[in-house]
């Protein structure tokens, strides 16, 4: 589809945003609010959006499932700027982090299993004497008192801080089953691709602190962070967790894109009339004020979340 004058890009913004689902199945409203958010906040700056599927946790995908995200992310004109870049087959540049933090003393070995750290909460500051883990995990070795506080500003909810080794203790960057660990992962890979702005949802946002301690553990830049509203069931429960939580319709992309730019907190006669997607884009790119986006959590049914049977 040929990017109309208002989604091409500008070589001279410096913006690069990306969007990062885990393969665990379809993509749901919620995957979509933060799709279309960081979408829109790249494309009205003429900034870069790039797609990266972080499969790196073998036995929590769905066969097929990032096929299906790319293929509906497709359906709802939201394509990426470049290849898709996939966690698996970045394998080497996490173990030269992980290398430069074990010879630094920055990161540690450890034995520890949850059982082990029961008593503590679950928070490793030591280890223990004697630990019950047969195979070692990888963790930061996080500062403690001033050095651990991690202070930033949201884009959407404001000052935030952490004391990262009260609230969180030494984090795990490589699991004792292998994998590579979230937090190291996504850190290494948005240097890596010269993400300047994290457009994501709320449910992440206490995990940005971790992010940004690693950030100056490897000496990497920070970037921008703004974490979206969830998208809630009527207990409030974040859509993923609920049973309402049924895959977005592919085949009419237009009614969830209008739902998803009212969530953003955006006036919707602006999308009111627009008959096709390429239409709804270019209008929602121009349009698009990040001031007017909220913090609130956004409700929605099983109507809204689906249009038609899947």
């Amino acid at each position: 589809m040929q990017a109309s004058s208002s989604q091409r890009l500008n070589p001279h913004s410096g913006y690069t945003g990306r969007f990062a689902p885990s393969p665990t199945g379809p993509l749901h409203l919620g995957s979509l609010l933060a799709a279309f958010g960081s979408w829109l906040m790249a494309r009205s700056v003429g900034g870069r959006w790039l797609l990266r599927i972080e499969d790196i946790d073998p036995a929590r995908e769905m066969p097929g499932a990032a096929a299906g995200q790319l293929d509906t992310l497709r359906a709802f004109g939201l394509e990426g700027d470049g290849p898709v870049v996939w966690q698996h087959a970045r394998e080497e540049l996490y173990r030269t982090a992980i290398a430069s933090l074990l010879e630094r003393g920055l990161a540690f070995s450890c034995r520890c299993s949850r059982s082990d750290l029961a008593h503590s909460g679950g928070i490793h500051r030591a280890c223990v004497p004697r630990p019950s883990g047969h195979a070692e995990a990888i963790r930061l070795r996080v500062p403690g008192d001033a050095a651990a506080r991690v202070r930033f500003i949201d884009r959407v909810h404001g000052p935030i801080e952490q004391s990262v080794d009260a609230e969180v203790g030494d984090f795990v960057l490589k699991r004792a089953d292998g994998c590579w660990a979230y937090q190291l992962a996504v850190v290494v890979d948005d240097a890596e691709q010269g993400v300047t702005e994290v457009v994501r949802g709320a449910d992440l946002l206490d995990s940005t602190p971790r992010q940004i301690l690693l950030q100056r553990a490897l000496g990497l830049a920070t970037p921008v962070y703004a974490h979206l509203p969830l998208v809630v069931d009527s207990e409030g429960r974040k859509l993923s967790k609920s049973l309402s939580a049924l895959p977005i319709d592919p085949r009419d992309p237009l009614p969830a894109l209008r739902w998803c730019w009212t969530a953003l907190g955006q006036p919707p006669a602006v999308l009111a009339d627009a008959g096709s997607v390429a239409t709804l884009l270019t209008r929602a790119a121009a349009e698009f004020e990040f001031s007017s986006v909220t913090s609130e959590p956004q409700f929605a049914d099983r109507q809204t979340t689906v249009e038609s049977p899947v």
